[in-house]
């Protein structure tokens, strides 16, 4: 089932709230990785725009991403910048 707006805007504030050490580079709580593995695709990827994705290290945003137990399929587009990985799993996942 789709996410409504309102469930999209909560999904993405509590991934950021969890998340906010991620900027200064501090390994994510586990909080922070629960949110990265429920948060849904659809609600981040829309508003991942070219300003907003040239200040993500990719290489970083997809090493926390799997370290939090999420794969990141090879070649996956998020917004505006395209993840490249290693792994060929498939579940949803972005994260900015």
């Amino acid at each position: 089932m789709a996410q409504t707006a309102a469930e999209c805007k909560e999904e993405r504030r509590l991934l950021v709230d969890g998340c906010k050490s991620l900027l200064i580079r501090k390994p994510p709580s586990g909080y922070c990785c629960e949110r990265l593995r429920v948060t849904h695709v659809n609600c981040v990827c829309p508003i991942i725009t070219p300003q907003l994705a040239a200040l993500i290290d990719v290489n970083y945003a997809v090493k926390v991403v799997q370290g939090c137990g999420r794969q990141v399929p090879r070649l996956f587009k998020c917004g505006s910048k395209l993840f490249l990985s290693l792994t060929l799993l498939i579940p949803n996942i972005c994260i900015a």
